[in-house]
């Protein structure tokens, strides 16, 4: 097949769950199909700035074909637009039109690419519905067109403008069944030719040594928690929680963030905030984690749940996201919380019942193994591409 995949951002380079997912299918799919990524040649998500040249290239056996963004995001247009949009009175479908616009990246050629060319394509993917591309360029190729919607519990999936643009797509893939309901749930009815492929995750290797982590001072035993450090993804109130429990009482640990992040996280000895680190230090923290902790209460899907199972690492999820309960609950791969309490309680079990949380860590592996290996994943994709093409 001739295929598309768009996606507001791509390269090797760029840190982003839906534009991970969008290159690691991309570069699978070439291996037996004719794959073109069309994407901007924005790189910061923030202000869309062009960063790199328009035109074609080749990057590991894709063809990435990259259109011009023709205006920067502005950053208080931006803030007014979600404060109407997603404040408690409703806005017109024009309001909702000017907030996905200001969402960015603007990119009209290649809206218009897909209008005036759309048909030579077989299948076209779009990664994520909350951007630009994917809002106004998916209806010129409904009928061929497949929804990677990478959904999560946000204010944004409460739009009413997404009724009508999910009720569009020829077939969806979905990251787990939480998102395949909430996107319905959205729609207002269940949809046709869909999947729940989620991203595949490479078998771990051998035990990495300890060394990287003797060099940044790490103790032997510490909670993990890795992606970007900020607000949105609830690393603060991890935080505030973590030092809430040492002070009642709870079994004492040392927490480790690992991530970039712009806002500071409290200063405490038993707080670490690496930065960003190399893979190989990444590959280590999840090795010899005690546990992982995921505090986000807005996941389509966590990857780096799924790493640290794929290490054996029992889990600590935030039980208010729907998604990572299901995870866990599914994988029983580790607790979930939903309140201090709870926090504090699951933390201190799993860290001083060791055979237990050894359990939990080893069935979160045996979930892996069968849900999320590249070619389990590849199969659900392939069936969604060979059964969505409507006349």
């Amino acid at each position: 097949m001739k295929l598309a995949l768009v996606v507001q951002r791509y390269g090797a380079d760029i840190a982003g769950g839906s534009e991970a997912l969008c290159r690691e299918y991309a570069e699978r799919l070439s291996a037996h199909h004719d794959v073109t990524v069309l994407t901007s040649c924005a790189r910061d998500y923030l202000t869309w700035a062009n960063a790199v040249p328009a035109g074609v290239t080749q990057e590991r056996g894709v063809t990435v074909r990259r259109f011009p963004v023709l205006r920067e995001r502005q950053a208080g247009r931006f803030r007014d637009l979600s404060d109407a949009v997603f404040g408690p009175d409703p806005v017109s479908p024009d309001l909702e039109d000017e907030w996905f616009r200001e969402n960015g990246p603007q990119v009209p050629a290649l809206v218009e690419h897909l209008r005036a060319e759309g048909s030579r394509y077989d299948r076209v993917l779009f990664f994520t519905f909350r951007y630009y591309p994917s809002y106004f360029g998916l209806p010129h190729v409904a009928n061929r067109a497949i929804l990677v919607p990478t959904a999560e519990e946000d204010p944004a999936i409460r739009l009413g403008q997404l009724e009508a643009l999910f009720s569009r797509p020829a077939g969806y893939l979905f990251m787990t069944p939480e998102e395949q309901t909430l996107v319905e749930t959205s729609a207002g009815r269940a949809l046709p030719v869909t999947a729940v492929s989620g991203i595949g995750i490479e078998p771990a290797g051998t035990t990495p040594d300890r060394a990287p982590l003797d060099a940044l001072g790490l103790p032997e035993q510490y909670v993990l928690c890795l992606g970007r450090v900020d607000r949105n993804k609830g690393a603060h109130t991890l935080a505030a929680l973590f030092l809430e429990h040492l002070a009642q009482g709870g079994q004492p640990t040392t927490l480790v963030f690992a991530g970039p992040g712009a806002e500071p996280l409290p200063t405490d000895s038993r707080i670490r905030s690496l930065g960003f680190v190399s893979a190989e230090v990444r590959d280590a923290l999840f090795a010899h984690a005690t546990l992982l902790a995921v505090p986000s209460r807005f996941e389509s899907l966590s990857i780096a749940l799924l790493e640290g199972w794929n290490r054996g690492v029992p889990a600590l999820v935030n039980g208010q996201c729907r998604v990572l309960a299901g995870q866990v609950h599914r994988a029983g791969g580790g607790l979930a919380y939903r309140s201090p309490l709870e926090f504090s309680e699951s933390l201190s079990y799993l860290l001083t019942h060791e055979a237990e949380a050894h359990t939990l860590g080893a069935a979160g592996r045996d979930y892996v193994d069968r849900e999320y290996r590249w070619p389990v994943v590849m199969a659900r994709v392939e069936s969604v591409l060979s059964r969505s093409r409507r006349t």
